[in-house]
């Protein structure tokens, strides 16, 4: 007989944490993942979504709490979906995070790092320096809603700041909305994309109808109350142009102090969102690389050059492969107005790679791996035809990285020396890892 699907209020003792950072109980011998709860704790919670073999529930009481809990910053906390874990420690949100990533490498890779790595930390708040805000025209409430999802339906949070978002954009959310309830195409503008550099901040509409002369006068004025630049995007990617000012003198960049790097970007290219905790990585990358004036290190997934530039201030030569070649454009602009002539840059699809490529058997000494959240498989699977002595691999997602480790350990001859956690995202249940290799 069907279980019954059960609409009132249930209490229940919080029997462990899933990797999201969400409390679990077992009820009726059916899991039940309850957002906000933590393990040890006795909790009230109403179900939400049902699923096969588990449900989803929102905490409505807490009536003996963890010594983890802590109160969350945050006055939008207990309805955005953007961070869940600001009710957790700091300390134990990482605890979660590399029990993950230990969970992953156990049971996806069978393997275990000759050493673990102390969790990579920074800031806790006002990190975030790219980020893309969804945007709404709620009637209803009288305004235009702007901000990240809800945690338990596919709303718009109403919030009005946002603490890990960069100054001054974490107390720019209620102007944004303001700004956009006022003009003409408030329903047809669904999103805006943040990104904060060195030298100034960056906002793109995305708008899906023609501005009014009015709008127009919004959008300037707002730009130059703000003193930032404004960008619109009217169609793909490519269509994103700069409206206010009406130029500017120099791109956006960040810089990367301790190899005397300066990198340009655009408003929409790929960054990593914590400043802070990109340097140490950069730095932790080619220190583990121990690159020397002799070596030849290929750069997988290169993007913009955040890992071959620096590189390329400690390598003999050094090759980056990126897929988007407006990106690998970027990149090689980047080297130039570095002054650096000994690194390269090429398009290729590396997920389609079969071994026959020129680059490919060039011969290289140390390899680094920074992939989206898919991992490297096809890459890992031909790592004998690059056949490096140090691999560095950078991961957004735990499980490819477990599944990419095994390869490279049980198929490809590597050691794994080392792995941890790089808390790039704080409060939130993202879980960025590094591992190093060594030939066995």
């Amino acid at each position: 007989m069907a279980r019954k699907k059960r609409r009132e209020p249930e209490t229940a003792a919080i029997t462990s944490v899933a990797h999201d950072g969400r409390g679990i109980a077992a009820t009726e011998g059916k899991k039940v993942f309850v957002a906000g709860a933590l393990e040890g704790e006795t909790v009230t919670f109403m179900r939400r979504k049902f699923r096969r073999n588990f449900d989803e529930a929102e905490l409505l009481e807490v009536h003996e709490a963890s010594p983890d809990r802590i109160d969350a910053k945050c006055e939008a906390f207990d309805r955005c979906g953007g961070c869940s874990l600001q009710h957790i420690s700091p300390e134990h949100q990482r605890d979660i995070k590399a029990q993950t990533l230990r969970d992953n490498l156990e049971r996806i890779g069978r393997v275990e790092p000759g050493a673990w790595l102390d969790s990579m930390t920074g800031p806790l708040w006002n990190y975030r320096r790219r980020a893309r805000l969804a945007v709404k025209d709620v009637p209803a409430k009288g305004r235009t809603l702007v901000g990240f999802r809800e945690r338990h339906a596919p709303f718009i949070a109403d919030m009005h700041r946002c603490e890990v978002l960069a100054k001054p954009l974490d107390s720019m959310v209620a102007d944004l909305s303001e700004l956009v309830s006022g003009l003409s195409i408030r329903a047809r503008l669904p999103q805006i994309e943040v990104a904060v550099a060195e030298n100034d901040i960056a906002l793109v509409f995305r708008v899906l109808d023609p501005l009014t002369e009015a709008d127009e006068a919004l959008f300037r004025s707002f730009g130059e109350r703000h003193e930032l630049r404004i960008y619109l995007q009217t169609g793909g990617l490519d269509s994103v142009a700069l409206f206010y000012p009406e130029s500017v003198d120099e791109p956006l960049y960040y810089t990367l102090p301790e190899f005397k790097i300066q990198i340009e970007f655009e408003p929409i290219d790929f960054v990593q969102v914590n400043s802070n905790i990109n340097q140490r990585m950069v730095h932790f990358a080619v220190e583990q690389l121990a690159v020397g004036p002799a070596d030849r290190v290929l750069d997988l997934f290169c993007g913009i050059g955040n890992f071959s530039l620096p590189l390329a201030r400690k390598a003999g030569a050094v090759l980056g492969i990126e897929g988007e070649k407006t990106l690998v454009e970027r990149a090689t602009d980047n080297a130039r107005r570095n002054g650096l002539d000994n690194v390269t840059f090429r398009v290729a699809d590396l997920s389609k790679i079969d071994g026959t490529e020129s680059w490919v058997r060039q011969g290289w000494d140390r390899l680094l791996l920074d992939p989206a959240r898919s991992g490297a498989a096809e890459v890992v699977t031909r790592m004998h035809l690059f056949n490096p002595e140090r691999i560095v691999y950078v991961s957004c997602h735990p499980g490819t990285l477990a599944r990419d480790a095994g390869t490279l350990v049980h198929e490809q001859g590597y050691r794994l020396d080392s792995a941890g956690i790089i808390d790039m995202f704080p409060h939130t249940a993202h879980v960025e890892s590094i591992a190093v290799f060594t030939k066995s």
